[in-house]
C-alpha cells in the first residue's frame, strides 16, 4: 500500500473520501457516497485500514450501517439491529418528564483496536452497542443506560447522543464515554458497568452546576502513547484531566471563548492540543467572524491563534464535534471540517493551512487514515 492520507468525510448531504500521497499538495476526491443522506460519521479500522464502516442516517429512512472493505471505494450494508435490551428505562427530557428510550440514529463508530470485525456503536437515545461480526449485528452493552443516574439524563440541542468513545490502548477492559447532555462515563470491564467521570466539571447551565451528571460533554480526546490524559470540549470550558477522567480541571487559559464543540491532540506531541472557538451557545460561529484554530504545546492555559490560510472575516461557520483529526506521518497533519462545506489541512502542525475540498455540504464529521 502507497504511504499516504485518506480523509474520510461526513455530511448533511453523503459521505466523501479525500486521498493524498504523503506530500499531501493534491488530494483527490471521491463522493458523494449515499448522496441525500446524513453521513454522522465514517472511521476506518486500526487493524484493516481498508475496513471502512459509515453511519448513514434519514428522517425519512432510517438508519444504515455500511461497511466498505476496500478503501471506501465501494460499499455495503451490514446490519441494523439496534434494538434496547428491553429492560425498561427513561430519561429526562427539557422540561423535567420521563421519556421512554428511543432509538434515532447512530452518531459515532469506534473500530476495536485489535480486531476488524469488532466495532463499538455510541446512539441517540444515548446508548453504546458493540459487534462482533463486522457490523452484521449488534448488541446493547446496557449497562450504560441502566446506570442508576441514566433517569436524569437529558438531550442536548443535537439529541440525547453518545457521541464519544475511547478505547484504551494497553488496558482492553477500558471504555470510556461522553453523553451530551449526561457527562463522561467509564468502564474497567469491557462495558458491563459503568461510573460517572464528572469530578471537576462545573456546569452554569444545571440546577446544581457540580452535580454528578448532566454536563454537556461536547468532545474528549486522548493520545494513544499517554492514554490516561484526557482533553475535553464542554459546552463551556476546556478541561483536561491526568488520571483517566477521575477528576477534570479547567485549561481554557486565553481563548478569546471557551465554548466549541471539537478538540484534538498532535500526533506525535502529547502536550500540543487543538480546539476552534465558537462565540456562545447561542451564536454558533467564529468569533468576530474570523475562523481560527488554537494550539497550546503545554497541555492548555496557553494557546496561539493559527490563522493563516483560513477566513478571517465574514466568516460564520461552525465546525461540529467530530470534524477535526490527525494524521500520524512524520510532520504531523491536522484536518477539520465546517458547516460551510470546506474541508481544511496543515500539513505542518497548524502554522497554514490549505481547503482541500469545498462547497460540501455542511460537515458532520472528519477522520483521518494515515497509509504506509
Amino acid at each position: 500500500m502507497k504511504q499516504g492520507v485518506r480523509v474520510l468525510v461526513g455530511t448533511k448531504k453523503g459521505a466523501f473520501v479525500l486521498s493524498s500521497d504523503a506530500g499531501r499538495d493534491r488530494w483527490e476526491v471521491a463522493g458523494p457516497f449515499f448522496a441525500g443522506w446524513e453521513i454522522y460519521h465514517l472511521k476506518g479500522s486500526p487493524v484493516d485500514p481498508n475496513r471502512i464502516y459509515a453511519s448513514q442516517s434519514s428522517g425519512w429512512f432510517g438508519q444504515l450501517i455500511q461497511r466498505s472493505d476496500d478503501g471506501g471505494r465501494s460499499w455495503n450494508p451490514v446490519g441494523n439491529d439496534f434494538r434496547y435490551d428491553g429492560v425498561p428505562g427513561t430519561h429526562q427530557w427539557y422540561d423535567g418528564t420521563p421519556h421512554p428510550w428511543e432509538f434515532a440514529r447512530v452518531w459515532h463508530l469506534e473500530p476495536s483496536l485489535g480486531d476488524r470485525d469488532t466495532v463499538y456503536a455510541g446512539v441517540e437515545d444515548a446508548a453504546l452497542f458493540k459487534s462482533v461480526d463486522g457490523g452484521a449485528s449488534w448488541q446493547e452493552l446496557s449497562g450504560l443506560r441502566l446506570h442508576g443516574t441514566g433517569k436524569d439524563w437529558q438531550p442536548g440541542a443535537g439529541g440525547l447522543c453518545l457521541h464519544t468513545i475511547l478505547l484504551h490502548p494497553t488496558k482492553a477492559e477500558r471504555i470510556t464515554v461522553a453523553i451530551s447532555s449526561a457527562g463522561s462515563f467509564r468502564s474497567d470491564d469491557a462495558g458491563v458497568s459503568w461510573r460517572p467521570i464528572n469530578k471537576g466539571l462545573h456546569s452554569e447551565q444545571i440546577p446544581d452546576p457540580v452535580a454528578e451528571v448532566g454536563h454537556c460533554v461536547h468532545h474528549i480526546a486522548m493520545h494513544p502513547k499517554r492514554p490516561d490524559v484526557l482533553f475535553m470540549q464542554k459546552h463551556w470550558d476546556v478541561m483536561r484531566s491526568d488520571d483517566g477522567g477521575d477528576s477534570w480541571r479547567e485549561v481554557s487559559g486565553n481563548l478569546p471563548s471557551d465554548f466549541g464543540f471539537v478538540i484534538d491532540v498532535h500526533a506525535h506531541e502529547p502536550e500540543t492540543i487543538y480546539v476552534v472557538p465558537i462565540k456562545s451557545d447561542s451564536e454558533h460561529f467564529p468569533p468576530d467572524g474570523k475562523l481560527r484554530v488554537y494550539r497550546s504545546r503545554s497541555g492548555g492555559q496557553e494557546w496561539e491563534a493559527l490563522s493563516q490560510g483560513l477566513p478571517q472575516e465574514h466568516c460564520y461557520v461552525n465546525v461540529m464535534r467530530d470534524a477535526m483529526a490527525v494524521d500520524g506521518l512524520d510532520e504531523c497533519g491536522v484536518y477539520f471540517g465546517t458547516t460551510g462545506g470546506q474541508v481544511y489541512a496543515s500539513r505542518n502542525g497548524g502554522d497554514s493551512w490549505t481547503a482541500i475540498a469545498q462547497n460540501l455540504p455542511a460537515v458532520l464529521s472528519v477522520e483521518v487514515q494515515t497509509l504506509r
